[in-house]
């Protein structure tokens, strides 16, 4: 009972930090007692290791991809270094070498995703040469020391509590769904201009995103999603925050055109079965349901002569109504290619998350109150 609790990706989301220090606690645990175990000479730099290769990721995806760097860096660092150490070269060739290939590797990785790995091959080369004189024990000691930590702080985190990148991906994706379908809901229900509440919402919104182009890499080492389609959804949901914001400017440029959208019977009814969808379309992403949602298909065809007739009263054109109607139907577009997207991925739903819904309050999907603007339901942290 209380494993599956600790393996509960709802509660390792919540309280990621919290399990993140003890992850990092017991890895530092692990490391200090196999180097007091056994006969490791400079064993600090296991220590080291260990924390370095953990960092601040809580996720195995970053550790792993973080792994990966720095055990191929160190471990071809350490080779050249125990060569030029082997070979018979004075102190000053030694250290011409390391600078050579430093250089090199500076120059292969700039801006380019493997750049910690060019660090962890300067570090382990200038680690196992020393001052050029270094004796060939002592750099095997340091090298196998570095690998000792980086392995410790791997499988820590493969093991103890793990907490995976996808499914933080899967939170951030469901919650900045939520956001938009509040943000829009709030938006079709408003009797005034756009407020702090509604500004709050967009920047959450916004910063949710940042999170998950952050994700991209630890998520495609994960397995489950590529960059490619990691991207992809990160593309429908910038477009989805594009369109809404345009639609707040669209729809106070004036108070006639205002008093035009609001002439239309219907209208408010489809927006608000909108927002539900897309209410709905967080529920199953955040419950690692199968997406099934069909959206429904935004209709502008009755207030398409009202739209194009519309007139201020000095008797000018009125184009926000057909710009405000477009931009709905935009969203609406968005929204459903987002929801076949996101349903064409199947490594994408979650067994567990669906098993352990229920035990968090996850029976429906939240719905919204008309007059409140305000969703029912209970969501995870």
């Amino acid at each position: 009972m209380l494993l599956g609790r600790l393996r509960d990706p709802f509660i390792n989301h919540r309280h990621r930090r919290l399990f993140h220090v003890l992850r990092v606690s017991l890895a530092l645990i692990v490391t200090f007692a196999i180097v007091q175990t056994f006969p490791f000479q400079h064993s600090g730099w296991a220590l080291v290791s260990t924390v370095m290769v953990m960092g601040n990721l809580p996720h195995i995806g970053g550790v792993l991809d973080k792994g990966r760097q720095r055990l191929a860096g160190t471990l071809i660092g350490a080779a050249l270094g125990l060569a030029l150490i082997i070979l018979p070269l004075p102190g000053w060739g030694v250290q011409l070498g390391a600078l050579i290939g430093i250089a090199i590797a500076t120059w292969v990785v700039f801006g380019g995703r493997q750049a910690y790995s060019g660090l962890m091959f300067a570090i382990s080369l200038l680690l196992v040469i020393g001052d050029g004189s270094q004796q060939l024990s002592v750099a095997l000691w340091r090298s196998a020391d570095v690998l000792l930590g980086t392995l410790v702080g791997i499988g820590a985190t493969l093991v103890f509590l793990p907490h995976k990148a996808t499914d933080m991906l899967r939170f951030l994706l469901a919650d900045c769904l939520d956001r938009m379908a509040r943000l829009y809901h709030t938006h079709t229900s408003a009797t005034s201009a756009p407020g702090i509440d509604t500004q709050a919402l967009f920047k959450a919104a916004s910063q949710l995103l940042v999170k998950q182009r952050g994700l991209t890499d630890a998520v495609h080492r994960e397995g489950r999603l590529t960059r490619g389609e990691v991207d992809e959804l990160i593309s429908y949901q910038r477009r989805m925050l594009s369109t809404l914001e345009l639609l707040l400017e669209t729809h106070w440029t004036t108070r006639a055109g205002h008093e035009q959208i609001d002439a239309m019977a219907g209208l408010r009814d489809q927006q608000h079965a909108l927002a539900r969808d897309l209410g709905t379309l967080a529920f199953e992403v955040r419950t690692g349901r199968p997406v099934t949602l069909e959206v429904t298909p935004f209709a502008l065809d009755d207030f398409a002569d009202l739209a194009s007739t519309a007139r201020a009263e000095d008797g000018r054109m009125l184009f926000s109504p057909s710009g405000y109607l477009w931009l709905n139907r935009e969203l609406a577009r968005l929204t459903e290619a987002t929801a076949r997207r996101l349903g064409g991925l199947e490594r994408l739903p979650s067994r567990r998350l669906r098993r352990r819904a229920p035990r968090h309050g996850l029976h429906r999907a939240p719905s919204f109150d008309r007059k409140e603007g305000t969703t029912h339901g209970k969501r995870p942290s």
